[in-house]
């Protein structure tokens, strides 16, 4: 038989509804009308834009570090197909998001987070992590000649190439991409980096940026200092006409594989303005 209207057993079972209804609202995130799940309504989602010869999976620590603050966090896989159809991906991605963001880039990362925040109100700030930000007409291909050093890079002299139908892939060679890309990084996850690196059209390389979204967005910049990829002098002349927040470490390629912590201390700050 059901508990009569206003039973000591009905009114118990309402206060136990409403007091889990109330915890619930209190620890889940988002659970506030209109919040994004996982961030408030005034804190930017982060997206990470992995470069070429990687894959999202790069940003590992640094996204487990940003979910730890709370934070939203997105890494998008880039095709890696050319710099006008991997920027227009990413836009036609930034379109699915609301409120403001955070753009993160690495390497060839940089130059699509340049050209694909151009004109997007939501983006409050970028953020180079020993990435290309070129200027308009500029190509990748040429921006480690900007510093005047580009032989501190080794990345030209240890590609492999494999054709496929309609154009050519570039990989860093397998045996070389501890020195090239990572000297920093334990042996066994460079093993594993090397096998599992995505390759990028040659012709990404040689496709003129648009007008760039450093120009009117407030950006940061993390130069790697021991980088033999691109030139740290073609970092730091990058950051410097970009106007860019700078902080400069000892570190290879790929600082957010070596040094997460630093990584994710400059996006924190980004998203604070």
């Amino acid at each position: 038989m059901p508990p009569r209207p206003n039973s000591p057993l009905r009114r118990l079972r309402t206060f136990l509804l409403v007091a889990l209804l109330a915890l619930a609202a209190a620890v889940l995130p988002g659970a506030s009308a209109g919040a994004t799940p996982g961030q408030g309504t005034d804190r930017p989602t982060i997206v990470l834009v992995h470069g070429a010869f990687a894959d999202a999976s790069s940003w590992e620590e640094v996204t487990k570090k940003l979910q730890n603050r709370g934070l939203t966090v997105y890494a998008p896989a880039v095709p890696l197909r050319g710099l006008t159809a991997d920027s227009e991906y990413l836009r036609s991605f930034l379109a699915t998001l609301s409120g403001p963001v955070v753009l993160v880039g690495h390497s060839y990362g940089g130059a699509v987070i340049t050209n694909a925040a151009t004109g997007n109100p939501d983006v409050r700030g970028l953020v180079y992590v020993a990435g290309y930000a070129p200027a308009e007409g500029e190509v990748v291909g040429a921006l480690n000649d900007l510093g005047g050093h580009p032989e501190e890079s080794l990345l030209l002299a240890n590609l492999v190439t494999r054709d496929f139908p309609g154009g050519t892939d570039a990989y860093v060679d397998p045996a070389h991409f501890r020195t090239v890309m990572a000297a920093d990084v334990s042996a066994p996850t460079v093993a594993v980096l090397a096998a599992g690196q995505r390759p990028v059209s040659l012709a990404a390389f040689g496709e003129p940026s648009g007008v760039p979204a450093w120009a009117t967005i407030p950006s940061w910049y993390l130069v790697a200092g021991q980088d033999r990829a691109i030139p740290p002098t073609a970092e730091r002349a990058m950051a410097a006409r970009a106007g860019s927040t700078t902080v400069e470490i000892r570190s290879s390629h790929l600082p957010m594989v070596g040094h997460s912590g630093e990584v994710t201390q400059l996006i924190v700050a980004a998203t604070r303005g």
